[in-house]
């Protein structure tokens, strides 16, 4: 892998927004070249920061020529950041089937395929790095978060086995956990709507509006962009990071130790169901 940061090439899904932007613009700042995507490319025409290429991680063809556009370019593609994904939340009993899929499309199977793009240049480069941005939300059952915890957790085992079949390629794959941040992940995401009448009605009312507050309450997303920077600089880094509030990465320790049904009490308590 190249190891002149100034000629290093960065390809950063969803990067027009939230997390994304963030660890683009500070890796612009630290003079990495800098391709971030967008569905929509043209609803950002005063988006100066670095260059935004048309991709949804949806569509196989828009992946391919988003890779082709930096391939034909640079020649090379030192790292890949897979962060666009998608907020889902409801009572399972009551998201549509299709949503469920949706989502997977986006968390779970975009990722698969944009690292399956990028794969051949890595190879032929001699080396290369993968970052999956998943969520400490992969590491336990939330409630009425059920789709979304699945989709991050399957991306976290995914990691582990595929960073092993790359490793005689000379290309590392990691995980990065954020926890709660400061960002519009809320106003994008699924919501299955609060129904009158609904078994799920009150409790799922009540989470609903926790988890906004969360969100508001999150950390800084340039927390995100100093922990992205920090792994492209290391030479063989770990398998997984987590990044978030003290309380939210401990949570996973406790999962750890605590018997399950001890840990399901306290998740309980914590959304006051």
């Amino acid at each position: 892998m190249n190891t002149d940061q100034n000629s290093k090439v960065v390809l950063i899904t969803g990067g027009s927004s939230g997390i994304g932007k963030s660890i683009g613009t500070y890796l612009t700042l630290k003079g990495y070249i800098i391709y971030g995507t967008s569905r929509n490319p043209s609803n950002f025409k005063d988006f100066d920061t670095f260059t935004l290429l048309q991709l949804d991680v949806a569509d196989k063809k828009s992946i391919i020529r988003a890779v082709d556009i930096i391939e034909q370019k640079h020649g090379r593609l030192d790292v890949l950041i897979n962060n666009a994904g998608a907020g889902i939340t409801g009572p399972l009993e009551e998201i549509p089937e299709e949503e469920i899929i949706k989502n997977f499309t986006t968390n779970y199977f975009g990722p698969i395929n944009v690292t399956k793009a990028v794969l051949p240049l890595m190879r032929k480069q001699g080396g290369g790095l993968v970052i999956n941005i998943t969520s400490i939300a992969g590491y336990m059952g939330l409630p009425y978060r059920a789709v979304y915890s699945a989709s991050k957790a399957a991306l976290e085992m995914t990691t582990e086995a595929w960073r092993i079949e790359l490793r005689t390629f000379n290309i590392n794959m990691t995980n990065i956990a954020p926890g709660d941040f400061a960002t519009n992940i809320a106003a994008g995401r699924y919501h299955a709507p609060v129904m009158k009448e609904s078994p799920y009605e009150k409790s799922y009312g009540e989470s609903l509006r926790l988890m906004d507050a969360h969100v508001e309450e999150g950390m800084n997303p340039d927390e995100m962009a100093k922990a992205v920077y920090k792994i492209i600089q290391t030479n063989s880094p770990k398998i997984h990071y987590k990044v978030g509030a003290f309380m939210q990465k401990f949570s996973i320790v406790l999962k750890r130790i605590l018997p399950d049904k001890v840990y399901e009490k306290l998740l309980m308590n914590h959304y006051k169901l």
